[in-house]
């Protein structure tokens, strides 16, 4: 295999700088044996995405390894020195990924090497809780080490501001500025231990009291049955801490999942989106008569559930469903508790259904739309506040946020609150599933679908991008036999209405998304990850439905349009 001189070029550095002899001999071997890999390893370096850096773990600038992180952390710390005039701040967290620990303590040590104070949890901790404690503790950043839903070859570096949100511009591009330059000697490593402060139970209690604020019922929680999985990951750490303040006494753990374990041995992915991680939780649901099953992710910013359909049957719910029932019954106590007057907000991204729009519309609420990953609600909440007050927000891929407390995906108190819709609804006798299928009666029939595709290494990278050029030059005229009447391109920020020729400016930073919508109403997204190397596309259909009973067949309807557009695709 032919070799980029650059990417020699860079292998080399690494075998001449200052890198460990284990770290030398493996970028040896790969110039020796394994071009493919070195390829992979050095063809670009790691940025900061949708949700910061994320990769496979190994040697090279396109691995996750500690000097990668230890150049995000003096470039992050020499941006924090430069723009903060005062002590500076940070907190550090970490999920139950291999080296997770380790790499969060070299975080501390390089921020104390730099004179910033650090606040490192004793333990693992839940990304939610990390936003948190940097507004609880007056601090200017936090970094969460993760790779949240990934599989376990993964691990990763989000970076928050001083609102508890993820880094947003110019932020994040004045942080990969400051990286970019950073040379690997540049890197501090010796820690101060003065400037290092390990972080107790204190922040969980001031979080737990947090989500026991949220509460807006204490209807049917004396019997309702939950099971909770952490899938191996930091949900275990509060999640049933959590449910006990607010209530609720049926609560069991799937034992199996419950140590954190970054290796995850009985999930292929620790993903909650994926119906094989919740098995286990529902599988014990059923022996045990329960009525709800929750599924954090590893850093418990996701949660997954399933529920009990009209036969008694446990089914899974998709991002988009849960997030329409959760942010309804928001809605519906806040305007019973005579709470809505105009000045209140719920938010949502472009793929996620527009079911949340309508019900706001009829509450009479705003509902701002952003860009897909949370850091842009969680900048939604930093350009209203004083002005509007947020109630929750949601995306489809399993995130919510209930309360601006947090500014980011919040399993935990998500959990606690689908817990507590679950209970709410089945006091009145009814159940989380007949309230879904209520809301399709009332408002329609809003099916989605994603399908992800996943591509490795450079030549995947190529692929996805070639795929993306190819649908600007070559756009669809229909899919699945309906019309693009509009499409929607992030990255140029235009909207060109097909029928006129005419385009017009789209008021959301530049992203690399394209968004067709037809005739009849239909949205379907293609986008590739912020995070990982896949390209996605989503699909939302809309149908009216006349009764309960016709929801199924509709769906099936629906499904099989999605199949045609598929098929239109090439997918």
């Amino acid at each position: 295999m032919q070799l980029d001189p650059l990417i020699v070029k860079k292998a080399s550095e690494w075998l001449n700088g200052p890198y460990d002899a284990d770290t030398k001999k493996e970028v040896q071997r790969m110039l020796d044996e394994d071009p493919k890999g070195l390829i992979d390893a050095f063809y670009t370096d790691l940025d900061f995405g949708t949700g910061g850096l994320r990769g496979i773990m190994g040697v090279g600038t396109n691995r996750v390894n500690k000097y990668t992180f230890g150049l995000a952390t003096q470039g992050l710390a020499q941006y924090l020195l430069q723009s903060v005039h005062e002590p500076i701040r940070v907190v550090i967290s970490h999920d139950s990924r291999l080296r997770s620990r380790e790499f969060a303590l070299q975080t501390a040590d390089i921020f104390s090497a730099n004179g910033i104070q650090a606040f490192l949890f004793e333990d693992l901790r839940p990304t939610p809780l990390l936003s948190f404690a940097i507004r609880h503790l007056n601090c200017h950043s936090g970094v969460m080490i993760t790779a949240s839903h990934n599989p376990k070859e993964y691990n990763g570096y989000k970076v928050y501001w001083a609102d508890g949100g993820q880094l947003v511009p110019p932020h994040d591009n004045n942080v990969i500025a400051e990286v970019r330059k950073t040379r690997p000697e540049d890197v501090k490593y010796t820690s101060n231990p003065a400037l290092i402060k390990v972080l107790g139970n204190e922040v969980d209690e001031a979080y737990l009291d947090m989500v026991g604020s949220l509460s807006l019922s204490s209807a049917g929680k004396d019997s309702l049955k939950t099971v909770f999985t952490s899938i191996h990951g930091t949900g275990i750490t509060l999640m049933q801490r959590a449910m006990e303040r607010v209530g609720f006494k049926h609560f069991s753990v799937v034992e199996a999942q419950a140590a954190p374990d970054g290796n995850f041995p009985t999930v292929h992915s620790p993903n909650p989106e994926e119906a094989a991680a919740l098995e286990m939780a529902v599988n014990q649901a059923n022996e045990e008569g329960a009525d709800l099953v929750i599924g954090t992710d590893p850093d418990a910013d996701r949660v997954g559930i399933a529920v009990r359909d009209e036969k008694g049957n446990m089914v899974l719910l998709n991002g988009n469903q849960t997030a329409s029932v959760l942010i309804y019954y928001m809605l519906e106590e806040w305007k019973k508790a005579g709470k809505l007057d105009g000045k209140q907000f719920i938010a949502e991204t472009i793929v996620t259904t527009d079911l949340l729009a309508q019900m706001a519309k009829d509450y009479g609420v705003e509902c701002p739309i952003c860009l897909t990953g949370f850091k842009w609600i969680a900048e939604l909440i930093r350009e209203r506040e004083g002005k509007l007050q947020f109630i929750a927000g949601g995306e489809e891929s399993y995130g919510y946020l209930i309360g601006d407390a947090v500014r980011d995906k919040d399993a935990v108190a998500s959990a606690v609150m689908i817990a507590e819709v679950a209970a709410w609804a089945q006091a009145k006798g009814s159940s989380f599933y007949n309230e879904l299928q209520k809301l399709y009666l009332k408002y329609g029939l809003y099916h989605e679908t994603l399908k992800s595709i996943t591509m490795q290494g450079k030549s995947g990278a190529d692929e996805i991008q070639a795929m993306m050029k190819n649908l600007r030059d070559n756009p669809p005229v229909s899919l699945g036999g309906d019309k693009i009447v509009r499409v929607f391109d992030y990255k140029t920020q235009s909207v060109l209405d097909v029928l006129s020729g005419k385009k017009s400016v789209i008021d959301l930073p530049s992203s690399n998304v394209l968004q067709f919508i037809t005739e009849s109403g239909s949205k379907i997204t293609a986008r590739p990850s912020g995070t990982e190397p896949k390209i996605k596309f989503y699909f939302g259909l809309k149908s009216k439905v006349s009764s309960l009973e016709a929801i199924d067949s509709k769906k099936a309807e629906l499904q099989s349009n999605i199949d045609l557009i598929l098929k239109d695709l090439g997918l």
